[in-house]
C-alpha cells in the first residue's frame, strides 16, 4: 500500500527514526537523551540561557520544559539562578557535573548527525535548512 506523499508524514517518519537512533546509542552514564540534547544546546551558547530559550529550541510547552529542567537540576547537571532585578527569570547554568558530559554528548549527537546526513551535499543541506525554517515559520 502506497501512502500519499506529504511533508508532515515524512517529517514524522524522520523524527521517529532519529529518536530511535539516539535511543539505540544511550549515553554511557545515566542521563536521558533529552537531558543530553539540552546539555549540548546549553554548552553551545555564548549568551545567558533561560527556560524560554529551551522551550523555543525544542518546541516544548512551559510545563514540559520546567519538568525537564527540574530533573536536570535534581540530577546536578544544571543550576537555575535568578537574575538581579527580576526573580522571575532564572538563568540556566551548567554545573561541573554537567560539563563532565560534554565530550560524550557531543560525540553522540555528531554521530547521529553524520548518519542522517550521509551522502547529502552541503548545498542540499542548506536547501533543507531553509525549507524547514520556512515550515517552522508557517506553524503557529
Amino acid at each position: 500500500m502506497k501512502a500519499r506523499t506529504s511533508a508532515p508524514r515524512y517529517i514524522n517518519k524522520l523524527s521517529n527514526k532519529i529518536r530511535r537512533e539516539f535511543d539505540s546509542r544511550p549515553l554511557d552514564r545515566k542521563i536521558s537523551v533529552a537531558e543530553g540534547r539540552v546539555l549540548y544546546f546549553l554548552l553551545d551558547q555564548t549568551e545567558p540561557v533561560f527556560q524560554r530559550d529551551i522551550e523555543e529550541e525544542y518546541s516544548l510547552r512551559p510545563p514540559s520544559a520546567s519538568t525537564l529542567l527540574k530533573k536536570m537540576e535534581q540530577d546536578g547537571l544544571i543550576e537555575r539562578k535568578a537574575i538581579e532585578g527580576d526573580g522571575r527569570y532564572k538563568r540556566i547554568i551548567v554545573t561541573e557535573k554537567g560539563l563532565s558530559y560534554k565530550d560524550e554528548v557531543t560525540e553522540k549527537i555528531h554521530m547521529v548527525e553524520d548518519i542522517v546526513t550521509k551522502g547529502i551535499s552541503k548545498k542540499d543541506m542548506e536547501v533543507f535548512y531553509r525549507v524547514v525554517e520556512k515550515m517552522l515559520e508557517n506553524m503557529p
